[in-house]
């Protein structure tokens, strides 16, 4: 798969190397933008203040298959009912939001675990292949809450996250699964 992302830090840096070790074709691109012109999808990993400024240096984009990794760390835009929605709206194409959940510190330790950490992720059906393909690429087990209207339920889930991490455990791998396939 031909993947652009959108911002090389540790979220995107880290992705971008995953899937290289995968055998994908990526091209990270970093503040002073680029051509996505080509890609199978293009992964959004940038500031969440930064989103609008980011596509602003972007071409090549309309209407291709986008995931969303972005959190509200720095901020919404108006009007947007998540920053998934605001991703599309620069896109014009089907949209996910994934790996917002996902620690990028812990990138490192996925292959060590017993079990494939869950990977949650919401989105338009015309982009599923595709997320669940890099969430899998990635070293995670892809788990799906719903459409493109389950994003913002998907970010503002950061915050139980957060809170598991500074109540003394630190920061986790999560696993949602079925009885008996733990």
């Amino acid at each position: 798969m031909k993947i652009t992302v959108m911002g090389r830090g540790n979220v995107g840096g880290g992705l971008a190397r995953r899937w290289e070790a995968a055998g994908h074709q990526v091209k990270a691109l970093g503040r002073d933008g680029g051509d996505a012109s080509g890609s199978d999808v293009v992964v959004v990993a940038v500031p969440s203040g930064s989103i609008d400024t980011s596509f602003d240096k972007v071409t090549g984009i309309e209407g291709q298959v986008a995931i969303d990794a972005t959190n509200a760390f720095h901020g919404r835009a108006e009007g947007f009912e998540s920053l998934a929605h605001q991703v599309k709206a620069h896109t014009h194409g089907p949209v996910s939001k994934a790996f917002n959940t996902d620690f990028a510190s812990l990138y490192g330790e996925i292959d060590d675990q017993r079990a494939r950490p869950s990977g949650l992720y919401c989105g338009d059906e015309e982009a599923r292949a595709a997320t669940e393909q890099l969430i899998r690429d990635a070293g995670f087990e892809p788990v799906r809450i719903g459409d493109l209207g389950q994003a913002r339920a998907l970010e503002d889930f950061l915050a139980v996250l957060m809170g598991i991490a500074g109540s003394g455990m630190g920061q986790t791998f999560h696993r949602f699964a079925p009885p008996g396939k733990l």
